[in-house]
């Protein structure tokens, strides 16, 4: 099984919104970085003093005006595009997967969540569970957290759960590999009184 198909079951990706991070910031640094060169002399002793753009560059853009103007306008209109696909990109809600079984039964992610976690709920100790079905119907996978009563035998729940909860999920959904990631906390109960 693939790392990032196992990797489904632990959080979303954000490899895409990393990486235009990091792109847009070393932009701005080697922007800035070219400023600090040429402010501090050290491509020429007069080109600190001179105007921020050249003026070939301008008596370029006076000459071409109408295609500069077209120009930064699809620059405006890409970045424009990119923000708002990003923006969206980053706001949109994780994959809630419903699984199709056959050709006329469908099984909703909120059912494959309930099961689950009825089934979690009845293993020696368990106190509560929240089972949640992410990923996408090709690769479902789960999240499943578990919260324990005081003393209780943790070797023996997660056996339980692997090989009951979790193999009869396989077996129900019809899948040889169910990426699950398991968070175990301890379940507390009303604060007692020191006396």
């Amino acid at each position: 099984m693939t790392r990032s198909v196992s990797a489904k079951a632990l959080g979303r990706s954000t490899g895409t919104e990393r990486t235009l991070t990091v792109l847009i910031g070393l932009v701005a640094l080697l922007g800035g970085a070219a400023v600090l060169v040429v402010g501090a002399g050290w491509l020429g002793t007069y080109r600190a003093n001179r105007s921020l753009v050249d003026p070939i560059a301008l008596d370029w853009l006076v000459r071409n005006a109408l295609a500069a103007r077209i120009g930064a306008i699809v620059l405006g209109v890409l970045l424009l595009w990119l923000g708002l696909w990003w923006f969206s990109r980053s706001l949109r809600p994780e994959g809630r997967p419903d699984l199709e079984l056959d050709d006329d039964l469908v099984v909703t992610s909120s059912a494959i969540s309930d099961a689950v976690r009825l089934d979690a709920e009845t293993i020696d100790g368990v106190g509560r569970a929240r089972v949640r079905a992410v990923g996408d119907k090709e690769n479902p996978a789960l999240r499943i957290t578990l919260w324990l009563v005081e003393g209780t035998d943790l070797k023996r729940v997660w056996e339980q759960l692997d090989l009951t909860v979790l193999a009869r999920a396989r077996e129900s959904l019809g899948v040889d590999v169910l990426p699950t990631a398991v968070r175990i906390e301890l379940d507390t109960t009303a604060p007692q009184r020191v006396r």
